[in-house]
């Protein structure tokens, strides 16, 4: 029976000078920097007020087409009038963690960052990420957030799955036992390095589970990727929008509200990209909003993150093909807006088990140790 995304079937159990505003504070001498929350603060019109008086935000390797980022970039810039610069558009959840611990007391850090589970875990545990509750912390259940620090929360996720240029490929692969098929030879990429990034990261785990492997054993999934490598089927260049218009990358696996997206952005050029969600392999997993503990911008890093969890950015989420993390409570409280929920993945085979922070660790470590030795030469 099909199952269509939903935030409980997501659910992850926890994955220059510095300037001058981040001496910006509220009633009572509060300083945003440290503020834990919009009321600790002295209310969200303190915070917007602080928020603008710095008039600027440092976002990092957000894609405008990753999760309908590019609308929720310019909604906040729209309602509050802070600029939003956005380095580094196609880098890695580890890029955003180097920034961070490289840029510290600089100006030109970013203040907030979006990471996958295992790099959220890793910052968080560094002492990296500056806890702090949205209004709605509350409502995001305990197992899609740093319950106990609030210094990640889930956003947005979706399904593993296989994007397909069917113009360019005979017949679309459907599982991972396909992708081994001659005819995909030099086609099969992945989007980044997955010891770098969240979303190759996640295809490694969904082959393994294809492969015979379980979220104790990720390494049926670095060798499945060593054995397209092998047969030739595997390509080195790492998926962006941009390839798959030039047709560098015919097959790619990758997040489906990424492939989705794909599939509307690209079909008045004629590209026709065809989404699948593999049922041999089946596996969903959730990103993370966190603020930089050293956010230049502090007020207007904490004002993007209730941006974001208010219904108008979770909506907007949900627009990218992507499940917010409030689904569920929106849902019961009627602000979710069903044409958008009606327009989600749907799945043959629904992944409700999820690995553990410890389960995460290990299989980031197999991953870093492995992954070139399977791919490399």
């Amino acid at each position: 029976m099909a199952a269509v995304l939903t935030a409980a079937a997501l659910s992850l159990t926890a994955c220059g000078s510095a300037s001058s505003s981040s001496s910006s504070s509220g009633s009572g001498g509060s300083s945003a920097a440290t503020a834990t929350s919009a009321a600790a603060f002295g209310g969200m019109d303190a915070l917007v007020a602080a928020a603008k008086k710095e008039g600027n935000l440092h976002v990092i390797t957000l894609p405008r087409d990753w999760a309908n980022y590019g609308a929720l970039m310019d909604g906040f810039t729209a309602k509050y009038g802070i600029k939003i610069e956005d380095e580094n558009p196609d880098g890695s959840s580890q890029d955003e963690i180097n920034a961070i611990t490289s840029r510290k007391g600089q100006d030109r850090a970013p203040d907030v960052v979006d990471l996958g589970s295992a790099f959220a875990i890793s910052a968080s545990a560094q002492g990296l990420l500056a806890p702090y509750k949205v209004a709605d912390f509350d409502q995001i259940p305990a197992s899609m957030k740093d319950a106990t620090n609030a210094t990640y929360y889930n956003d947005y996720g979706g399904y593993m799955s296989i994007g397909c240029d069917a113009k360019k490929v005979a017949v679309c692969p459907k599982t991972f036992a396909d992708l081994l098929n001659p005819m995909y030879k030099g086609m099969v990429a992945l989007n980044g390095d997955p010891t770098k990034a969240g979303a190759a990261f996640g295809a490694v785990y969904a082959a393994a589970l294809a492969n015979g492997g379980s979220l104790d054993n990720i390494q049926p999934g670095i060798d499945f990727f060593g054995k397209l490598k092998q047969i030739g089927n595997f390509n080195p260049v790492e998926t962006t929008p941009a390839t798959i218009q030039k047709g560098e990358t015919p097959i790619s696996v990758d997040w489906s509200y990424l492939n989705a997206g794909y599939t509307d952005q690209f079909a008045s050029q004629g590209i026709q990209w065809q989404v699948s969600i593999p049922s041999d392999g089946s596996y969903a997993q959730y990103y993370n909003q966190a603020i930089n503990k050293y956010a230049p911008h502090p007020a207007a890093a904490r004002l993007w993150e209730e941006y974001l969890y208010s219904a108008e950015g979770q909506n907007g989420f949900l627009k990218g093909y992507a499940t917010p993390a409030l689904y569920d409570s929106m849902k019961t409280a009627g602000t979710l807006d069903p044409t958008l929920v009606a327009k989600l993945p749907v799945v043959s085979k629904p992944f409700t088990t999820f690995p553990t922070e410890a389960q995460t660790d290990a299989a980031k470590k197999v991953v870093t140790e492995n992954w070139a030795k399977a791919i490399g030469g």
